[in-house]
């Protein structure tokens, strides 16, 4: 089935090469829309190889990214009007940033790339246009060595590459710098939500479970009772986690996303006890607060491997401290939560 951006063909020293369309159709809208809720998130790419934007010819940019389609689609809607070359890399569908530290978006794959396309007979100059994010998977001195092709890097976002060959590849400063806005954040919530779905299902039947607990068995008549509250809380502090801590990343104090993580489920335990929803004795209103904020804490981490503050040093280090933590916040809160049926 042929792919809905591709219009046409252009031919480039003897060779046909795929031409392309900026324009962004309902069905690419519908992909990025369904990926960012993990929906054929590992099938969603695009053929390695290279491909036309207008009518390119020997002296056009060569810019070189990554098969994961999201990236694609962004990088050649802003490409409206150009005419250029796109490098694509078979990076195993993952965009550039994510590609770079996996190595599929690296040397090897570049060089061979150029090769298989035979790029020094499509264009006359040596100059490919790498996106900085992909900077620590390419060593450039060897592209150099191995193909005779100069790297250098375009800015971070796409939106700036117009600006940036109109200045004559010259990238200004706030091109180089890497944000992560509210509306960056919010982007990646959908995904992570899906992502930690059988966590939540597994601390919903688990805490089910346990509301039919009493001094005289068990009973899950009365859903409305203990149950249907029980699962609420675990989807509020499930919220915690995935929604308000990455939304409000930069306002939440500490630097460890379980910190924060801690913290965001905190204040929704707090409400839900000043609303006095969160009703018990002691142990079932202690239970709550640890199981609820080890549930925050948890989750909140997994948005680490999704931003621009944590190094994989980083995170394997607050893994590593703050999984015990968690654990034992769950185990107390579950016996808490036991202990206090029988009182």
């Amino acid at each position: 089935m042929k792919d809905s951006f591709l219009i046409g063909k252009v031919t480039a020293s003897g060779t046909l090469v795929p031409q392309i369309s900026t324009e962004i159709s309902v069905k690419d809208f519908l992909g990025a829309i369904m990926v960012r809720w993990g929906i054929n998130r590992n099938k969603y790419r695009v053929g390695p190889g290279l491909y036309a934007v207008g009518t390119p010819g020997p002296e056009s940019e060569v810019f070189v990214t990554a098969n994961y389609k999201l990236t694609f689609d962004i990088l050649r809607k802003n490409m409206t009007g150009l005419n250029v070359w796109i490098l694509v890399l078979d990076t195993k569908g993952v965009n550039v940033w994510c590609a770079a530290g996996k190595g599929t978006f690296g040397t090897k794959e570049l060089v061979s790339r150029i090769r298989l396309v035979s790029l020094e007979r499509i264009v006359n100059h040596k100059r490919l246009i790498l996106p900085q994010l992909g900077a620590t998977g390419v060593a450039a001195h060897k592209v150099k060595e191995e193909t005779g092709f100069n790297v250098h890097y375009g800015p971070v976002r796409a939106t700036d590459i117009k600006k940036f060959i109109l200045d004559g590849n010259r990238a200004e400063k706030e091109m180089r710098k890497v944000t992560f806005n509210f509306k960056d954040r919010v982007k990646l919530i959908p995904n992570d939500f899906m992502y930690g779905k059988f966590y939540l299902l597994g601390a919903m039947a688990v805490l089910f479970l346990i509301s039919g607990i009493s001094g005289n068995g068990f009973s899950y008549k009365d859903f409305s009772g203990e149950g249907g509250p029980a699962i609420l809380k675990v989807f509020l502090a499930y919220i915690a986690g995935i929604v308000i801590t990455p939304m409000l990343l930069p306002y939440i104090p500490a630097r460890k996303f379980s910190v924060k993580g801690f913290y965001a489920g905190t204040v929704v335990f707090l409400i839900l006890l000043l609303s006095k929803y969160t009703r018990g004795n002691i142990f079932e209103i202690i239970s709550w607060f640890l199981i609820m904020t080890a549930i925050s804490s948890f989750l909140a981490m997994n948005f680490t491997g999704s931003s621009t503050f944590t190094s994989l040093s980083g995170v394997k280090k607050e893994m590593k401290i703050s999984v015990p933590f968690q654990i034992v916040f769950a185990l107390v809160g579950i016996i808490l939560q036991v202990v206090g049926k029988f009182i």
